[in-house]
This record gives C-alpha cells, structure tokens and sequence, in this order.
C-alpha cells in the first residue's frame, strides 16, 4: 500500500520528530512542576500580594492561547528586546509558562485535601510553616496529585504539535515537511495522527494503572 510504503520511507525523520516531542514534553513539564509548586503554595497563602501575583498569573496564562504565548515569547518579545531565541528554548519557556499555570490549580487542589488538623499538629509540635509543607502536606499532596500531573503531561505533549509555527521540529512540523517535498497531505497527516494516537494510549493507560496501583495503596 502507498501509505505504507511512505511510512517506512518516512520513519526515521518522524522518530526523530517524536524524540523532540518527548524532549521539550518532559523538560516542560518538570520545570512547570517546580513553578507550579510555587504558584499553589502562593494561592493558598495568606499573603494577599502573593496570593495576587499566583491569582493573575493563572488568569492570564490559562486565558490566552498557547500559540499567541509561543508567538508573543518568540516573535514579539525577542523582538522588544533584540533576543535571538533558540526555538527549542522558546518552546520550552513556552510550555512551561502554560502548564505551569494548571500545575498551580493542581498542587493547590491537592494541598487543599489534606485534612487542616494535620498542619495545625505539625505546627504545635514547633515546625515552621515551610517546614510543615515541606515534610508534612507536600509529599501527602504529590501523591494525590499524581494522575492529575500525568495527565497534564498528555496534554502538554500534545501541545508541542501547535509549536511548529516557531520553526521546531517535532512531530507535526516534521510531518509538514515531509508533506513539502511528497505532496501527500493525507498519507502523510494520517500517519502523524496514528502516531500521535499510540503514544498518547500509551501514556492513558500508564496513567490509568498508577492511578489504580494509588488507589489500592489508599485503601490498604
């Protein structure tokens, strides 16, 4: 079949394209991660400036779409700027700021189900506040937050595919570009699809079972 014989033509330029994909995916998001974090810590706060900044940095990012975020950090700020951004770098950034937005909402959520008695006995017992988040609600909420946090890294990776209008060459731009020189948009964009769909399968039903093996380990 034609298809085929473009898939096996074609392999090693889209398993290249899948490799970044994964790459900017996983760097994103563990970066979101750790600015996430924060961004929870911060919304839960009792500081109303810190509270604020978490509050409007989460309604600007989760308001805007993520292709003007990538083309406003690549195009409009490196412009302002005189910044010649790398486009893997641009993505990432890019990446980072939009998931690290949802990050927020999710590790606030997950400190927020932590029964309250369990700060306020950790705090008579003479922890700091940061202590108790650090050793007492943080790793309690990570747990929970979990299937939350990969099914944020499902969505990030399919996020990379809106990247291509910076100039990176994942999946779909590669696809583009194999599409360039063949002229079968088709063939071609079904197959981007069907990989994309085995991969992210692949992820769900990961997810699924850590969600269960979690579930299990509660009930135990």
């Amino acid at each position: 079949m034609e298809i085929l014989a473009l898939l096996k033509e074609s392999f090693p330029s889209l398993l290249s394209g899948i490799g970044v994909t994964i790459e900017i995916a996983v760097i994103s998001l563990i970066l979101a991660v750790m600015l996430g974090i924060i961004l929870g810590i911060f919304s839960i706060s009792t500081s109303k400036i810190l509270k604020g900044i978490a509050t409007i940095y989460i309604y600007i990012v989760r308001g805007t779409p993520l292709m003007i975020q990538a083309l406003f950090l690549f195009f409009g700020v490196g412009q302002a700027f005189n910044i010649r951004f790398d486009p893997m770098i641009a993505a990432i950034i890019t990446l980072t700021i939009n998931a690290s937005a949802y990050m927020a909402e999710i590790f606030r959520g997950g400190i927020q189900a932590i029964d309250n008695g369990q700060m306020e006995a950790a705090r008579s017992l003479g922890l700091s506040y940061s202590k108790t988040m650090r050793r007492v609600i943080l790793p309690q909420a990570v747990k929970i937050m979990i299937p939350s946090i990969l099914n944020q890294f499902i969505v990030t990776l399919k996020d990379t595919s809106i990247l291509s209008v910076i100039s990176i060459r994942e999946l779909t731009a590669t696809g583009q570009i194999i599409i360039a020189r063949n002229y079968k948009p088709l063939q071609m964009y079904a197959i981007v699809a069907c990989m994309y769909f085995i991969l992210i399968t692949v992820l769900t039903l990961v997810s699924s079972y850590i969600e269960r093996k979690i579930s299990y380990g509660n009930k135990r």
